[in-house]
């Protein structure tokens, strides 16, 4: 028998807003091109505009430092780039942190094999990362400090802001992928402090294939992303996705609406999610979860089961989680991010990752919690430990 779908995996993605939807389907039929130059192509100009003020009111920043992309990964790699070439003269080293999403990390070994240097930051076994340890692995040739907002994994939100100040004085270029803490945990991207920072349309209700670079601070005569018509500045040329464009915008705004009393709800949410699922034996919850850590995400080890096996199990019952970042693959692999915070070596294959929206409800928080209640003792009984 088909179960009701109980969904908890929003960091992967999020359900289109049914009004996103409609400004998307209504984009479609409006086909002008916005570098024409009769009505209906300027018409969609206007609207392109209209879309960039309502996320850059969301995202905090100036409409001319919002430059719009297909996604996150396009976003980090854009600036990491951007930011390098910038400080070419500076030097070759860059320090990130072990925990970085893989669009980051991959990036930056990218860079590596073609002589770049890095440094990676570890965190505490809470999944924290001081500004100071940022700050000790900066060197006078560091070109690019990289480091995110909110972890995809532990929900951890890092200290960008502290970072921003105490680089102030250094040629260093900050760059955060803000893609987890958009319209999550209070912020403004001038208010980070951070020279670049990421979003993507589909982590907050958007369509996929849509996201946005913040470019401010003390970044400079950015490298073009791409080169040809001369959309967005010259810094993106290419025909602008207006439907990809109009689903963010529109997404945003209804989120950015009484965000404080939507994050309140979810960190509710979270913290009635965490004390059911303690009550389980040998299970432990990774990394901060009080008023510091993301309202959204929780990181839930159960010893003695492997991640691949409850995650199937569950989705039996109509309940679906992750087993790390959906971003990354679709392969199963130990979660890098564990082994970074000092998870414990049952925990590392054995990890799953409830997150939640506005729309997540204490009934489907307490279905799961029964459900797990049931399924994880009988699957124990058939695990070898």
């Amino acid at each position: 028998m088909q179960q009701h779908l109980t969904y908890f995996d929003y960091a992967a993605t999020t359900p289109v807003r049914p009004e996103a939807a409609a400004a998307l389907a209504d984009a479609l039929g409006q086909f002008g091109n916005p570098s024409s130059r009769y009505e209906f192509g300027r018409e969609a100009a206007r609207r392109v505009k209209e879309h960039r003020d309502a996320v850059a009111e969301a995202f905090g920043c100036s409409p001319s430092e919002l430059f719009f992309t297909s996604c996150g990964t396009e976003g980090d790699n854009w600036a990491i780039r951007a930011a390098l070439h910038q400080n070419r003269r500076v030097g070759k080293h860059i320090v990130t942190t072990a925990v970085e999403h893989s669009a980051v990390l991959q990036c930056v070994k990218q860079l590596e094999r073609e002589g770049y240097t890095a440094s990676y930051v570890k965190p505490d076994g809470e999944g924290h990362i001081s500004a100071e340890a940022v700050l000790n692995a900066v060197r006078e040739d560091t070109a690019l400090v990289s480091v995110m907002l909110v972890n995809n994994e532990t929900g951890a939100r890092l200290p960008v802001e502290e970072i921003a100040a105490l680089l102030r004085d250094r040629p260093a270029l900050l760059h955060t992928d803000a893609v987890q803490g958009f319209l999550k945990v209070p912020f403004t991207a001038a208010g980070l402090g951070a020279d670049y920072a990421v979003i993507s349309a589909h982590k907050v209700g958007g369509p996929k294939g849509a996201g946005a670079l913040y470019i401010g601070g003390r970044a400079k005569n950015t490298l073009p992303l791409l080169f040809g018509g001369g959309q967005q500045n010259g810094l993106r040329s290419g025909t602008e996705n207006v439907p990809g464009i109009a689903g963010i915008s529109l997404a945003a705004k209804m989120i950015y609406q009484d965000l404080d009393v939507k994050v309140a709800r979810m960190r509710r949410l979270k913290q009635r999610f965490i004390k059911g699922v303690s009550q389980i034996e040998d299970t432990v919850i990774h990394g901060l979860y009080d008023e510091t850590s993301a309202p959204h995400i929780i990181s839930v080890g159960f010893a003695g089961i492997r991640s691949e096996v409850l995650l199937h199990a569950l989705e039996e019952k109509g309940i679906y989680v992750s087993s790390g970042s959906a971003c990354s693959s679709n392969h199963p692999q130990v979660s890098g991010v564990l082994k970074g915070i000092g998870a414990r070596q049952e925990f590392l294959d054995a990890t799953l990752r409830f997150s939640m929206s506005e729309f997540t409800t204490p009934q489907e928080i307490d279905y799961t919690l029964d459900t797990l209640y049931n399924i994880v003792p009988n699957l124990r009984k058939y695990t070898r430990r």
